[in-house]
C-alpha cells in the first residue's frame, strides 16, 4: 500500500452534500495544490493551522472557488503536510479536483491509507485506527461515545498503564539476572505476586467489557419469545413503529426469525421476533421453533411476552419454555392487558397492550436500563473489538500460567512469562512486547544503575 512520501489524494466526505472536502497528504502536497490552486499567497509559504480562500484552476478556467486548509508535519493527521481543499459538492467539481491534483503529482490513495500512514507516523496506535473506522460507522449515541473514546486514547492508556507495570517488573527481573553472581534480589517476591494479581484483574475487566461493548457497536440483540398469538409480531411492530412482521389470529403464523433494529435513547436494539414456542406435528413451524431456540440462546436480553388470558386466577405466569444462561437478562412482559383491565401483576412484570400502544413507554424505558452505559458515556475503557478480546484472553491465559507456577518459576523464566502477557496486550495496540531496549532505558532512568 505504501509508496514512500508520495502525495497521495482522496475525497474526505462523502458524495451528495452542498459541500465537499478532498484531502492530499504527503511530501509536496503543498507543491501539487500551488499547481492548481489560486490565491493571494502561495501555499508552500503558508503556516500551518492556516486557511486560504482562492480557486482551483485549469489554465484559465475556473473550477471553483474554494477554501485550502494548511497542516505542515508533522503536525497533521498523517504527520505529513497535508492540504484539506473545502469545494462545492458538486460531482463534477469533486471529479474535476481529483483528476487536475493528479495531473499535478498526486496518486488516488487507497482505502484506508490516509490512517496507515497516521499509524506509522505515531499519530495513532491500532485500536485507534480502528476506531477512525467505528466511528464513521458509529449509528448511536452509546456507538459514538465508544468509538470517540477509543480514537482518542483512553482504551490505549489503560493497556499502556497495564505495560508500564509489566515493563518496572521485567526490569526488576532483568537485574537480578544481572546481578545473579552476587545472590541481590530486587524484587520482592510476594509485592511481584500482587502486582501481577491486579493487573489480572484489569484484564478480566476488560474482559468483560466486551459483551457491553460488542453489544453497543452490533446492537443490543433481544429475543421476543413466547407461546403463539402472544402478540409477538404485533409487539414487534409497535416498537418499531412499522408493520414489519405478518400479524394474524392463526396460530404458528410466524415460521421464521424475523430481525429488525431501532434506536432508543442513544442505543441501537435489534428485536428477534421468533416463532410461538408449543409442541406441534407441523415440519415447518418445528423448524421456526429450533431457529427460535437458537435466537434466543445469542440473544442479551429476552422478552417472555405472554398473553393475558394465559394467566391464572392466582396471578400465576406460565413457564417461558426455555432455559437462560448466566449472562443473559429476562422481562417478563403480559400482553393484551385491555382485555383483562383488573388484571394484577406481580412486581416487575411489565403490563401493555401491544395493539392499543398501551404501557410501551413503560417497556422502552426497561429495554434501556437493561443497558448500562454510564460508565462508558463517563469514559471508561470498553472492549468491542473480537480481535482485542482474543488478545486479552491470551494475556490472562499466560498471566495466569506465571502465577500457577510462580513460586517454582526461576527469575528468567518468569520473565518470559512476563513477555508473554505484555506481548499479547501490545498486540491491541501494535506496541508489541517489551524489548530489551526498553528495559535498559527504564534500569538507567529509573534505578540510577550505572550513574
Amino acid at each position: 500500500m505504501m509508496h514512500d512520501h508520495d502525495t497521495i489524494v482522496a475525497p474526505a466526505t462523502a458524495a451528495g452534500g452542498a459541500l465537499a472536502v478532498i484531502r492530499l497528504s504527503g511530501t509536496d502536497a503543498l507543491a501539487v495544490c500551488d499547481r492548481i490552486f489560486k490565491g493571494r499567497t502561495p501555499l508552500a509559504e503558508a503556516k500551518g493551522y492556516t486557511v486560504h480562500y482562492g480557486r482551483i484552476m485549469e489554465g484559465e478556467r475556473t473550477i471553483d472557488d474554494v477554501l485550502a486548509s494548511v497542516f505542515r508535519a508533522p503536525h497533521s493527521y498523517t504527520g505529513e503536510n497535508s492540504v484539506e481543499i473545502s469545494c462545492h459538492g458538486s460531482s463534477y467539481i469533486v471529479s474535476e479536483i481529483l483528476r487536475l491534483t493528479q495531473a499535478a503529482g498526486a496518486r488516488m490513495a487507497e482505502p484506508g491509507e490516509f490512517t496507515v500512514r497516521a499509524y506509522l507516523a505515531g499519530k495513532l496506535d491500532l485500536a485507534q485506527a480502528e476506531a477512525v473506522a467505528d466511528l464513521i460507522a458509529s449509528s448511536s449515541q452509546a456507538a459514538h461515545a465508544l468509538a470517540s473514546n477509543q480514537m482518542r486514547g483512553g482504551y490505549s492508556a489503560s493497556l499502556e498503564t497495564l505495560r508500564e507495570k509489566l515493563l518496572y517488573l521485567a526490569s526488576l527481573l532483568e537485574l537480578e539476572l544481572d546481578f545473579s553472581e552476587e545472590d541481590v534480589e530486587f524484587a520482592d517476591r510476594q509485592a511481584l505476586r500482587e502486582t501481577l494479581e491486579q493487573i489480572g484483574r484489569s484484564i478480566d475487566g476488560l474482559r468483560r467489557s466486551f459483551a457491553l461493548g460488542n453489544a453497543i457497536k452490533e446492537g443490543f440483540a433481544v429475543a421476543i419469545a413466547g407461546a403463539p398469538n402472544a402478540g409477538k409480531s404485533t409487539l414487534l411492530n409497535r416498537l418499531l413503529n412499522d408493520d414489519r412482521a405478518l400479524v394474524s389470529d392463526i396460530a404458528g403464523t410466524t415460521r421464521d426469525v424475523i430481525e429488525e433494529q431501532t434506536n432508543i435513547d442513544g442505543v441501537v436494539f435489534r428485536f428477534l421476533d421468533t416463532a410461538g414456542i408449543r409442541a406441534t406435528d407441523d415440519r415447518l413451524e418445528e423448524m421456526g421453533i429450533r431457529r427460535t431456540l437458537k435466537s434466543i440462546r445469542r440473544a442479551q436480553l429476552i422478552i417472555h411476552l405472554v398473553s393475558a388470558d394465559t394467566i391464572g386466577p392466582d396471578g400465576s405466569i406460565p413457564q417461558p419454555g426455555f432455559t437462560l444462561n448466566p449472562e443473559q437478562k429476562l422481562l417478563t412482559v403480559v400482553n393484551k392487558i385491555d382485555t383483562r383491565p383488573t388484571l394484577a401483576l406481580p412486581d416487575g412484570v411489565i403490563g401493555i397492550s401491544a395493539r392499543e400502544g398501551t404501557g410501551i413507554d413503560t417497556l422502552y424505558h426497561a429495554l434501556r436500563e437493561c443497558v448500562d452505559t454510564q460508565a462508558l458515556l463517563d469514559g471508561d475503557p470498553v472492549v468491542s473489538h473480537s480481535r482485542h478480546l482474543q488478545a486479552l484472553s491470551q494475556a490472562s491465559e499466560a498471566l495466569q500460567q506465571a502465577l500457577s507456577a510462580f513460586d517454582s518459576l526461576p527469575t528468567d523464566l518468569l520473565a518470559e512469562e512476563i513477555r508473554a502477557v505484555t506481548s499479547a496486550l501490545g498486540s491491541i495496540t501494535g506496541r508489541g512486547t517489551i524489548t530489551s531496549d526498553e528495559i535498559l532505558i527504564n534500569i538507567f532512568s529509573k534505578f540510577c544503575i550505572g550513574k
